[in-house]
């Protein structure tokens, strides 16, 4: 696939069908994607292949509870999780719990996380993490940059063999859990799920912002970006 067609059709696919993913073809996938940028070339990831049912059954049900949360926050007209929610927003969404509980599908991603074709934890070794803003006094973002890109490139080279697939950060609500589930030691942190399988429909072109409504030339609030 082209780099530029996969960059502007590569969005989150949540539905797969039954056809199997061999450790082969995921071999090659990780292969791809393990050239990643990262701070200090550290390459500061790890990935677990969770085959064990048992195991899937008990990130399922830790995701699932994280989940409701993230919905009842959508309920109640919050972003879920934002660093700047007050503990108001934060009780707002809690009374919502119960209506997204009532939500839940059978059938939905978070309700079947269990039975995607591929499974994969990635972690973050915290002592190779260049988190340039931890001093701040705010929410930390930076540490992420030596982590996202090679989850990234899992998406992107999950394409190349006709994938796709979704990375999502829910479970990161339940980490405590997930590290006892899986023997993650405490000095790695808990990035992200990576379900992977063919996709029921194929994806296309996206729609995002343009260029002009998220960029400005000197200031954050200066002229538009129009590139001419």
């Amino acid at each position: 696939m082209e780099l530029i067609e996969a960059l502007r059709t590569t969005g989150s696919v949540r539905r797969f069908t039954d056809r199997p993913v061999s450790d082969e073809l995921l071999f090659a996938v990780l292969d791809d994607a393990r050239f990643a940028p990262s701070g200090g070339n550290r390459q500061a990831w790890r990935v677990i292949v969770v085959h064990d049912p048992a195991r899937r059954r008990t990130l399922r049900d830790l995701y699932l509870d994280a989940w409701y949360d993230y919905v009842a926050h959508v309920l109640a007209g919050l972003v879920p999780f934002s660093p700047l929610a007050s503990d108001q927003d934060r009780a707002t969404a809690l009374a919502q719990r119960d209506a997204a509980v009532a939500l839940g599908e059978p059938s939905g991603f978070a309700e079947s996380l269990d039975q995607v074709p591929v499974m994969l934890v990635v972690c973050a070794d915290l002592e190779s993490l260049a988190a340039t803003d931890r001093d701040l006094g705010r929410y930390q973002i930076a540490g992420g940059a030596s982590v996202y890109p090679f989850v990234w490139n899992i998406i992107l080279a999950a394409r190349e063999h006709d994938l796709a697939g979704v990375m999502t950060t829910i479970a990161l609500r339940k980490e405590p859990d997930v590290r006892a589930a899986l023997g993650i030691p405490a000095t790695y942190a808990l990035a992200s799920i990576v379900a992977l399988g063919y996709p029921r429909k194929q994806p296309t072109r996206l729609t995002r912002r343009q260029v002009e409504e998220f960029t400005t030339v000197d200031t954050f609030d200066g002229s538009a970006f129009c590139g001419h």
